[in-house]
């Protein structure tokens, strides 16, 4: 796994392939920023709180002010640099670089991030969805790398996506391509709200919030087991908790885990059907620690299981499922990766 914090990964500027591009991720909680050099590998990193409770100006001008620590940390100039890539959680107006609707980020809605961030480095920005710069990451350098389109799920507190075709972003016309979380699963009269306020959608099923949720449903009418009497002994239930249990043997916890990765595998199928994709690569934090632990090898297994019951033949057959490999890396390497490939566009 891809770990930019481990200063022995990094690559001296003087061995870096010209030019240098910036990566900028910005989260509800932590942004982070790397120098990534023209064949994607780290030169410098930088991972600092948000405070996005001091406001967006703040936020844009704290950004910009990353490229500068960036480069003195590598002995760079800012000249040095070609151009900047920024991921923020959207949805956005990537044409004219505004926030919309933030949901953790309260009083940034309408706020020109992409314009204020170059304003503040003073370098050529790249807008993008957070998601899609994640999934232009893995497919960069990652786990899409011998991929010639893929489908990127981040899982998390909710659930984000994106779409690379022939090394281009699946934006849409109101940059709202891609909301993979908001997939409608279930139309009954019994469908889960969404945190967005729509009901049935995938994120109400397989993020990490819902797994929370439905468990304290479950947990209400099963009154033994580790999980339950963790909770009882006074332990917060998170996904790392159920996921504990679930390695120690609980079924009920198990079982929560395995019924997100259906409700994935069934919002995959369909992603599958419209798409086909050569690959599905699944990232963010609620992989359970990847194939080499036996509960996310087991949720991985089980979205490939709704996959072949589901899709087409020759989908199930041919599309590749796998983890991420760049980790929260991905979203700082894939906004450099999308500034490089618009600076090779203006370069011509």
């Amino acid at each position: 796994m891809h770990d930019a914090s481990d200063r022995s990964t990094w690559l001296s500027a003087a061995k870096a392939t010209r030019p240098l591009f910036v990566g900028l991720d910005l989260g509800g909680t932590n942004m982070k920023a790397g120098i990534v050099d023209d064949a994607g590998r780290t030169v410098a990193y930088h991972s600092e709180p948000s405070h996005v409770d001091r406001g967006p100006d703040d936020v844009a001008r704290r950004l910009g002010g990353m490229v500068a620590t960036l480069c003195e940390s590598a002995g760079l100039a800012s000249s040095d640099i070609a151009a900047v890539g920024l991921g923020t959680p959207g949805p956005q107006n990537l044409q004219t670089g505004v926030l919309h609707d933030t949901g953790n980020m309260p009083g940034f809605e309408g706020f020109p991030i992409r314009d204020r961030v170059a304003d503040a480095c003073g370098l050529t920005v790249t807008f993008a969805n957070d998601a899609t710069a994640a999934a232009y990451g893995e497919y960069w350098i990652g786990s899409g790398r011998a991929l010639a389109s893929m489908v990127f799920w981040t899982l998390g507190t909710g659930i984000g996506g994106g779409v690379i075709i022939g090394d281009a972003c699946l934006e849409g016309h109101h940059s709202h391509a891609t909301e993979c979380g908001h997939i409608i699963v279930d139309t009954s009269d019994a469908a889960r709200d969404c945190p967005c306020g729509q009901r049935g959608h995938l994120e109400a099923y397989a993020s990490a919030t819902s797994l929370v949720t439905i468990a304290r449903e479950r947990l209400a009418s099963a009154a033994d087991g580790p999980l339950a009497d963790a909770v009882a002994g006074g332990a917060e239930l998170t996904p790392i908790l159920i996921a504990e249990a679930a390695r120690g043997g609980d079924p009920l916890a198990m079982d929560l885990i395995l019924d997100a990765a259906r409700w994935m595998g069934i919002g995959t199928v369909n992603l599958m059907h419209v798409i086909d994709p050569e690959g599905v690569v699944f990232g963010g934090a609620m992989t359970f620690d990847g194939e080499g632990d036996p509960v996310g090898k087991a949720f991985l297994e089980r979205i490939r299981q709704e996959v072949r019951e589901r899709a087409f033949p020759v989908l199930a057959r041919e599309t590749t499922i796998h983890y991420a490999a760049l980790g929260g890396d991905a979203g700082y390497i894939g906004a450099a990766g999308l500034a490089r490939a618009a600076f090779r566009r203006r370069s011509g």
